[in-house]
């Protein structure tokens, strides 16, 4: 099975789940990624739709999963057939029959059974739930099928009238993790954290930024998560001032912080972790005032994690933090309530405090933003995000002293929300002065 590390139950379960909020005489219709090429003949590494995979657990390209519900609800796959020609020169395949039988669909056919099929199970049916918005190719499909049932309208033949997109019921699903998924959420942000120590116990001055990226995906694929949930960020001196910087192409120079935003990926899951530490192993003390202003930040957010709270309070927190920290090394100037409601700090902390982790590094939920532009979502239990203040300072920002110039310190954790209050999945990467400091004047 492909779908090794979550038990097959936990597919149908969610499956179940959806069928329990379709309305009656309803269809379902969900598409595969397909494989896209990237110079030529030579294809990326396929990566599932991870709708489709969180509904069947299926990792192959071009499948189609229809969900048809009615006196007896019934789940179909239709995926590529078995073919010793293709497989002995693309790789092995499931099969409908193996399908069927290792992924628990009710029924499972050849592609090339779709079209009829799914025309079909559309006649007569009330209500078409699909993604919309997913894809065109997507879109397209599913209004081509729609419109073979209406070319039937003479032999009294209807095609669904209502037209839903499941998307915010799917996402909504997604966005409660699972004890099962919690579990692989714990074991990737594991991995990854040993990935970041490996980083820092690699890193000196001379390397360049891609030979730390090959010790992060060393690491990662050591332990079982042989992908990067992302393209790592190695981001040595003012090229951490570029938020999505993965070029990673630059000599390491003595002196200067090294930001790495880099998480693995184990059966689908994402981590999503960031460190920055001092490439010489010793924090400069602007360096030091910086990271330790982000690192309270951060810990004041977290520490405030626990249901029925909400990231547009964490946001209040942490620009207080900030703040208050920027007012004391002379960075912002002013009076502190003007600073705070002009949001002053933003000029520094240029990204949001955190996002939804998942199946996705940026996943999906609703975060109920209001006019404001404020995430007033309530916190529930089972919900993991990621809380990243960070302070930057470009080296060509005249308006600030010049020890601050060049220095960039973001600091990433894997957050989940319990009954209790609130669980950090990302244990085991060094996060304060001393652990850093330590680690390194051991290399």
């Amino acid at each position: 099975m492909k779908h090794t590390l979550l038990p097959l139950t936990e597919f149908t379960a969610r499956r179940e789940k959806l069928f329990a909020q379709m309305t009656d005489n309803s269809v379902a219709l969900f598409i595969a990624n397909n494989e896209v090429t990237r110079s030529n003949d030579t294809e990326y590494l396929f990566c599932q739709d991870k709708d489709f995979y969180y509904l069947t657990g299926f990792n192959e390209p071009d499948a189609i999963l229809m969900m048809v519900k009615g006196e007896q609800n019934k789940v179909v796959l239709f995926c590529r057939a078995k073919d010793p020609f293709q497989e002995v020169w693309h790789g092995r395949r499931v099969g409908p029959e193996n399908a069927k039988k290792e992924y628990g669909f009710d029924e499972s056919y050849a592609l090339e059974e779709a079209d009829a099929q799914i025309t079909e199970s559309l006649g007569n049916k009330n209500t078409l739930y699909y993604l919309q918005g997913k894809s065109e190719r997507h879109e397209q499909q599913v209004y081509q099928w729609r419109n073979s049932v209406i070319a039937k309208s003479r032999q009294g033949i209807a095609a669904p009238e209502i037209l839903v997109n499941v998307a915010p019921i799917v996402h909504d699903m997604r966005l409660m993790k699972s004890p099962s998924e919690l579990a692989l959420m714990r074991t990737v942000n594991h991995i990854s954290g040993k990935a970041h120590t490996r980083a820092m116990e690699k890193t000196q001055a001379g390397a360049f930024e891609y030979q730390i990226e090959a010790e992060l995906l060393h690491e990662f694929a050591r332990h079982g998560a042989r992908h990067a949930a992302y393209n790592s960020i190695v981001a040595g001196g003012d090229n951490a001032n570029i938020l999505h910087y993965n070029d990673n192409c630059d000599i390491l120079n003595d002196g200067d912080l090294l930001l790495i935003d880099a998480g693995g990926e184990l059966a689908g899951y994402a981590a999503d972790i960031t460190r920055t530490f001092p490439i010489s192993g010793k924090f400069t003390e602007p360096q030091k005032a910086i990271y330790q202003l982000v690192l309270d930040a951060q810990q004041a957010a977290i520490q405030a994690i626990k249901p029925g709270t909400d990231l547009a309070l964490l946001n209040q927190l942490v620009c207080e933090k900030l703040t208050d920290g920027l007012l004391t090394l002379g960075i912002l100037e002013g009076e502190k309530t003007a600073l705070l409601e002009s949001k002053a700090c933003k000029k520094y902390f240029i990204h949001g405090l955190g996002h939804w982790l998942g199946l996705d590094v940026h996943d999906v939920g609703d975060y109920h933003v209001n006019e404001s532009r404020e995430q007033k979502r309530t916190f529930e239990p089972g919900m993991v995000m990621t809380i990243e203040p960070g302070l930057y300072f470009p080296s060509d920002d005249e308006n600030i002293e010049e020890k601050w110039r060049g220095i960039a310190v973001r600091i990433e954790d894997n957050i989940l929300v319990t009954d209790q209050g609130h669980e950090n999945l990302t244990t085991n990467a060094p996060k304060s002065i001393e652990e850093i400091e330590t680690l390194m004047a051991g290399n």
